[in-house]
């Protein structure tokens, strides 16, 4: 009896030894790591999704959409719930046109509990694979951004990454604005993992649109004569066009050839993906020679009549310049040497100026730095400070070699001569959501006679004596130049004599500008001159949207 009551007992002590355990394993949980297991259970029962923002639209100055998002969903999985990955990765692999083999990769991992197996999948496809009830996968719902024009203007609106980041041209200057903010929802599960309630704590704010000062039409025209360009000539650097508004500074059209499909970006090679036109440095050649021709004007060194005897070559330090033109030769005056587009002449005139006053005027009207234009990656140029300036400097200079500019600035410059000597910073943006992107203010730069003068001269290039006859619109007065310049050898250190820039830039009408318009064409094969390669293509550039935008005659 005795015995048993013994055992009894060590049970009975048993009992409360492990009684106490409890109560101290208890007190430990629910007194020491209760925060820690209270925000484990609400882990697993609660889960914070995010809601993507729909993005900000892209419009041109007539709301002609640009670069629009459409609902997508990215599709995920979590590996060690799917029973046979060769199967799903087999029957989702049509659907959502993702590689059998990338899939079953993803769906066999056992590192993780998480991989993506699509992004962005348009709506029509996250249906079906919803459709399908595959256990372990999961929808999330996102944003896709398409544009609607393919090729349209691709360089300038840039991408957007997979994670929605703007990651060039205005997709990125812009992604402040455009990308909007997400927004948050609560979803709360039962102890079995169902859901049982789905609460709203932030509501995503959609981006606000962006209206550019592009015109569709325009673009596209342009896009279309660089295109005829580009198969005519093979330039093998490419070719670039802008069109602008020179009273405003507004961009009609931003033009890039070889064209890119902005819906596949990754299929072009990653040169054609450039801006060529604020993001190309190039020798400008004899585009260049109405800025020291300028500055002489508007310091008396020279007026439009003033004459010169030229022989066909000019001596500066070691440097001996010849001219490209046999005709020019004997007595010209300065307006005969904007038309005839004479180096020896310009030489000259940069003489007159001087070294010094030279490199104030072409830093007046805007070289060696950014315009300024609302565009990521916009290059300065190239500019020799003063003081790096050798004797022979002055010879090559003011005829356009030996520094480097973009043809965002050609444009900018030669519309301060359009308006009547105001430089003004050009703009893309015309306005942000509701609200009209501020008009930068303009500088005067040449007095307004100094800037008709040069002007005047610039008709004559059009004329049917001058460089550019072939730019000729019929019942217009044009005023432009053109330029043909070599390119440096990188081998030889000094000039190619096979690789040039052909271009011309200039605006319309003459007299009272509404259009200015620059084209460059890099490296064309077959013809290198500005005269015969680029100014055809200006002109019909020009003559189209002088007729779309019904500007009549003067």
């Amino acid at each position: 009896m005795q015995l048993i009551e013994r055992r009894i007992g060590f049970v009975f002590a048993l009992f409360l030894l492990f009684l106490g355990l409890g109560a101290i394993r208890a007190a430990w949980l629910g007194v020491v790591r209760a925060d820690t297991l209270r925000a484990a259970a609400a882990t697993q029962q609660q889960a914070s999704i995010d809601v993507p923002a729909r993005r900000g639209s892209i419009v041109d100055r007539n709301g002609l959409e640009l670069a629009v998002s459409e609902p997508a969903v990215s599709i995920a999985a979590t590996p060690y719930l799917v029973r046979d990955p060769l199967k799903v990765a087999r029957i989702l692999s049509p659907v959502i046109n993702e590689p059998q083999a990338d899939l079953l990769e993803k769906l066999s991992r056992k590192d993780t509990g998480f991989v993506w197996l699509a992004r962005k999948v348009p709506g029509a496809r996250g249906r079906k694979v919803r459709k399908l009830g595959i256990e372990g996968l999961e929808l999330v719902p996102e944003s896709r951004r398409i544009y609607p024009r393919k090729f349209l203007a691709s360089q300038l609106l840039g991408l957007v990454g997979t994670d929605g980041d703007g990651l060039a041209g205005l997709e990125h200057r812009h992604d402040d604005v455009l990308r909007g903010r997400a927004g948050k929802r609560l979803l709360v599960k039962d102890a079995m993992g169902d859901a049982i309630k789905l609460s709203e704590e932030r509501k995503a704010i959609v981006g606000k649109p962006l209206k550019l000062t592009l015109d569709a039409r325009i673009q596209e025209r342009t896009e279309q004569v660089l295109a005829a360009v580009g198969e005519r000539y093979r330039p093998r650097k490419g070719a670039t066009a802008v069109v602008m508004d020179p009273r405003n500074g507004e961009i009609l059209a931003m033009a890039n050839w070889p064209r890119v499909d902005a819906n596949n970006v990754g299929a072009a090679p990653e040169w054609a993906r450039q801006n060529r036109a604020i993001g190309t440095s190039y020798e400008p050649g004899s585009t260049f020679k109405a800025f020291p021709v300028g500055g002489a004007l508007e310091e008396g060194k020279v007026n439009p009549g003033t004459t010169f005897q030229l022989g066909p070559t000019i001596q500066v330090a070691d440097r001996e310049i010849g001219e490209a033109n046999d005709h020019v030769y004997g007595t010209q005056t300065t307006a005969g040497i904007i038309q005839k587009s004479s180096n020896v002449g310009t030489v000259m005139i940069g003489q007159r100026l001087t070294a010094r006053r030279f490199d104030h005027w072409v830093r007046r009207f805007g070289f060696g730095r950014p315009t300024g234009v609302d565009l990521p990656g916009e290059e300065g140029g190239i500019l020799l400070p003063l003081e790096k300036y050798s004797g022979s400097s002055m010879g090559n200079l003011p005829i356009g070699q030996g520094l480097a500019v973009t043809p965002m600035q050609m444009a900018t410059a030669y519309s301060a001569i359009a308006n009547g000597g105001v430089l003004r910073p050009p703009r893309v943006v015309k306005e942000i959501g509701s609200d009209p992107t501020a008009l930068p203010p303009g500088r005067r730069i040449l007095r307004k006679r100094t800037a008709d003068q040069l002007r005047s001269m610039l008709e004559g290039v059009i004329d049917p004596n001058g460089t550019a006859s072939v730019a000729q619109i019929p019942g217009y007065k044009l005023a432009g130049k053109t330029g043909t310049a070599e390119k440096p050898d990188p081998i030889t250190g000094g000039y190619s004599e096979v690789n040039y820039v052909a271009s011309f830039v200039g605006f319309a009408p003459a007299r009272n500008p509404r259009l200015l318009v620059t084209v460059m064409v890099d490296e064309p094969e077959g013809d290198i001159y500005g005269g015969s390669v680029a100014a055809p293509a200006w002109r019909e550039i020009t003559s189209f949207a002088l007729n779309y935008l019904k500007i009549p005659p003067k």
